[in-house]
């Protein structure tokens, strides 16, 4: 079954538990993950990149995450993780994802509340979840690329005021460890 990111971490903060998130590109990624949450029980968030998208194809990788949701009979979502651009957002909002993450930590901070209030207009009426970002982790993610001059950490005011001002549904902040 799929749900999005919003119910899984509802039921998780609720039971007092974690949900473990992994990024997948391929048939194997998405068996073993499957069969790993069956056993166990627990749910799971399928995290896709930008770059998964263009080396497993887009309705290849919605196609395999439905069909191992309804196969395995396991709580999952299909997440877009670090989508900056515009037009692959849309498609996963359209298209078959239950939650998107747009990261435009790399913009100034009212820039990325009105980019990311954008997403979550477009998203909360097909009942997608969306994650935001606030600051930056040095190292390598999902192609993104960050130097150790331009990583900040997020600041905790300013998360409150980006959640308020935004609407998203979670946040991932940058809190002092590094990617790559």
């Amino acid at each position: 079954m799929l749900v999005t990111n919003k119910e899984l971490l509802d039921a998780a903060k609720a039971g007092r538990y974690a949900v473990g998130a992994f990024n997948i590109n391929n048939m194997e990624f998405v068996q073993a993950i499957t069969d790993a949450a069956g056993q166990l029980g627990s749910p799971a968030i399928l995290a896709v990149s930008q770059g998964a998208i263009t080396y497993a194809g887009f309705e290849n990788l919605v196609s395999l995450v439905r069909s191992a949701a309804e196969v395995k009979g396991v709580t999952i979502s299909l997440h877009l993780d670090h989508g900056q651009d515009m037009a692959v957002i849309e498609r996963c909002i359209n298209d078959g994802f239950t939650s998107v993450m747009i990261d435009g930590s790399h913009l100034p901070f009212e820039e990325n509340v009105a980019v990311t209030r954008s997403v979550v207009e477009k998203a909360r009426p097909k009942g997608v979840s969306v994650e935001g970002e606030l600051g930056r982790l040095a190292g390598i993610e999902d192609n993104i690329s960050v130097d150790e001059q331009e990583a900040r950490f997020t600041d905790p005011d300013e998360a409150a005021r980006f959640v308020e001002e935004t609407g998203v549904d979670s946040l991932a902040v940058a809190v002092g460890t590094s990617h790559g």
